[in-house]
């Protein structure tokens, strides 16, 4: 196996079967930290470099809580505006990275340009993660979810995924590949204007990937064992920031999860979203035995311990 130490985690591109049962096991060893709220000095003498140019709830402050239940610390930015990158100067890159890379051991970066935190690493002399890159990838968000999967179903093998929203979204495309290394069937459902391209179907054919497009959603729920939901409602994922102007649209009913359509689900079906939702998701679906994307936000702590101390070589 592939030394996780100095590694780069860009994309899931690549990222091979054992080496998500691999970050699995690490993530298992330390979720005691954080779920009993205490810290370790795992990596008491290492500090994470946050380099965030589009806004972020979840990802950044997971990325941060899981360096602090670490014993590390944290600098930098969570909104380019506030830095030389994002003034009058555009500071490139490469510029800023030559920077960021003096002042801790791994860098994590969101970027709206899609290959931002790949140009990063080229420069970069410690590890650079990748927090989403436009329309590109998002790596650690998907390692989140299939590690939520993993826990809640005991397997991954033989499973049954649909997914709904913007087939566009970086999630999307990391969890594309990410179930190509395992024994899963794909059921995709989008709008048609924001359905999968022909160049990523090629990729997913090379990949072996079993999949399949329907247009409604009441056709497909009975079978799935997995039920992953993005937006159809989209900001624009190529800008820095994209303030909501105005009135947006509703999502419409054949992309939206309901107690009804829950009812015509397998029981023990589960319900993954990456947040933010508009009301492509319903409140009411939250109290159900269905929803996990509560345990995904605590998940998404422990998979980010996982991978600091696996790319900082404190565990191996």
């Amino acid at each position: 196996m592939r030394s996780f130490a100095g590694r780069d985690i860009l994309s899931l591109k690549g990222f091979e079967r054992h080496e998500y049962y691999r970050v699995f096991e690490i993530a298992d060893r330390l979720a005691p930290i954080a779920r009993n709220r205490t810290k370790s000095d795992l990596l008491k003498d290492k500090t994470l470099v946050t380099a965030f140019y589009q806004p972020s709830t979840r990802t950044r402050l997971a990325h941060e809580a899981a360096m602090l239940r670490l014993g590390g610390s944290v600098t930098g930015f969570s909104d380019a505006r506030m830095t030389r990158a994002g003034d009058y100067y555009q500071e490139s890159i490469k510029d800023t990275v030559h920077m960021l890379e003096y002042y801790g051991d791994v860098i994590v970066m969101r970027h709206f340009q899609q290959g931002a935190p790949a140009e990063a690493a080229r420069w970069a002399s410690v590890p650079v993660i990748n927090a989403g890159d436009g329309w590109g990838e998002h790596p650690t968000q998907v390692l989140t979810d299939m590690y939520t999967i993993h826990q809640e179903k005991g397997r991954l093998d033989g499973l049954h995924f649909l997914l709904v929203g913007d087939m566009r979204m970086r999630t999307m495309h990391s969890m594309s590949y990410a179930m190509s290394q395992f024994d899963i069937e794909a059921t995709y459902i989008s709008p048609p204007e924001m359905s999968l391209t022909d160049d990523f179907k090629k990729e997913l054919d090379a990949l072996n990937l079993r999949y399949r497009e329907v247009e409604h959603i009441k056709d497909a729920i009975a079978d799935a064992d997995v039920i992953y939901m993005e937006p159809v409602v989209q900001p624009d994922y190529t800008k820095a920031r994209d303030e909501r102007e105005g009135d947006v649209g509703l999502t419409p009913a054949n992309y939206q999860v309901t107690n009804k359509l829950m009812r015509k689900a397998k029981p023990d079906s589960i319900i993954l979203h990456s947040l933010p939702r508009m009301d492509e998701l319903l409140p009411e679906v939250d109290g159900t035995r269905h929803a996990r994307y509560w345990e995904e936000a605590f998940n998404g702590v422990v998979m980010r311990m996982a991978l600091l101390a696996l790319v900082l070589g404190a565990t191996e």
